[in-house]
């Protein structure tokens, strides 16, 4: 992990992770760098938000870490991370123990000396974040097939010699119509325009009732699957604080109704105010009023303020756009947060700025809280403090201000 010790985040997430390290130790190495001690050794890794978490293997960056960051979502996370890629059987009883599992899992059966074994090998080793994988070289069922098990769906892929092509068909449309939105895999389903059914979703210890609710979603998806808009269904509890901060939803423990939520790739939002019903009529209305246009927009936002005379103007979520996207002004906008000392030490610079160009009758300073308020499209806040400038005839393309040493 690598971190500032003023950072807020830094600080949320280090219970965690120290937890996580105690519960690893022994199998999985965590460890952490202070980058205010260590800037050269954070600045060769890209670490210029904070914290920056990041899997080496060997010795070698093998990427950004994209797990929970809670201590069990941590363990979870990077015990997937250790052992083969894919996990060799041996007997019948190591495939039954394999496969007594719900998460997605392939499984490939090769006789000695095939060349699809390699091929197979080289995707467990691309895809093991998506899925399990085994294979088998002493064949006691089968003879080179590939068998793709999720949930309730069995398919068979014959003679797949491709790690891409056996990532293409293990997304089937059985699969990929509702899948299960995970803590894991959020970032790879969410880079499509995407649905989500948020339940008590629990495929251990209630089956019956996790596939009762997407039942009842996959019906409805098949009529609007051809319309670019992707669905998942999801535990609801691993997504509380999401649901809350991000959409608004105050998550009653005591319902067992799901809520849905629509976000686009775009970063646009959207909630099913109306109570799911169990024959799905309130899921197709909402998805009739999304796809004409007749849903507003979730945006988490302050309150504009009534009175915003000051040198710097202050910006909110439901202002943004009003404000900074005048055609005739030129417009300065910094991001920041709070707690970041960063920000407060730039605070009287860019206050004495603002005092010195608040004449300019074609120039705006602005500034926006980035953690009480959705960061608009097109403006990438990763840390604190960001500045943009938006120029006039170029408000979608804002230039970012970096610093030159």
């Amino acid at each position: 992990m690598f971190h500032a010790p003023w950072c807020g985040h830094c600080k949320k997430l280090a219970p965690d992770f120290a937890k996580a390290a105690s519960r690893l130790k022994g199998s999985v190495q965590l460890a952490k760098v202070d980058c205010t001690a260590n800037p050269d050794t954070c600045k060769g890794f890209g670490a210029s938000a904070y914290p920056l978490l990041k899997v080496f293997r060997n010795g070698v960056d093998a990427g950004s870490y994209t797990g929970p960051r809670t201590a069990d979502g941590i363990v979870q996370y990077m015990r997937t991370q250790t052992g083969p890629d894919s996990v060799p059987l041996r007997t019948e009883e190591d495939l039954q123990a394999f496969v007594n599992n719900y998460d997605p899992s392939i499984v490939g059966f090769f006789p000695p000396g095939s060349t699809g074994l390699p091929e197979f090998l080289k995707a467990a080793a691309q895809l093991r974040e998506q899925f399990r994988f085994a294979h088998n070289v002493v064949v006691f069922l089968y003879r080179d097939v590939v068998v793709f098990l999720y949930r309730d769906v069995v398919v068979f892929l014959y003679r797949v010699t491709c790690c891409i092509s056996i990532y293409l068909q293990c997304l089937s449309p059985r699969y990929g119509m509702c899948p299960h939105l995970t803590l894991e895999n959020k970032e790879r389903l969410r880079v499509r325009d995407l649905l989500t059914v948020y339940y008590d979703l629990d495929y251990r210890r209630n089956p019956t009732g996790s596939k009762y609710w997407r039942n009842r979603v996959m019906k409805v998806a098949s009529r609007y699957s051809s319309r670019g808009l992707s669905f998942a269904v999801a535990n609801k509890h691993d997504f509380l604080s999401e649901l809350e901060e991000d959409f608004g939803l105050g998550m009653s423990e005591a319902t067992e109704l799901p809520v849905v939520t629509i976000k686009t790739r775009l970063g646009h939002k959207f909630t099913m105010r109306e109570e799911f019903t169990r024959d799905g009529s309130s899921l197709e209305r909402f998805l009739d009023d999304y796809f004409s246009g007749l849903l507003k927009r979730f945006i988490k936002s302050q309150t504009v303020p009534e009175i915003n005379n000051s040198p710097v103007k202050v910006l909110v979520a439901e202002s943004f756009e009003e404000v900074v996207n005048q055609p005739e002004k030129d417009v300065l906008v910094q991001f920041f947060s709070p707690r970041c000392p960063h920000c407060k030490k730039l605070t009287p610079v860019y206050t004495e700025l603002a005092e010195q160009l608040y004449l300019d009758p074609n120039l705006i300073i602005a500034e926006m809280d980035a953690t009480a308020n959705d960061v608009p499209l097109g403006y990438d806040v990763q840390g604190f403090p960001t500045i943009y400038f938006a120029p006039v005839g170029k408000k979608d393309q804002p230039i970012r201000y970096e610093v030159t040493h």
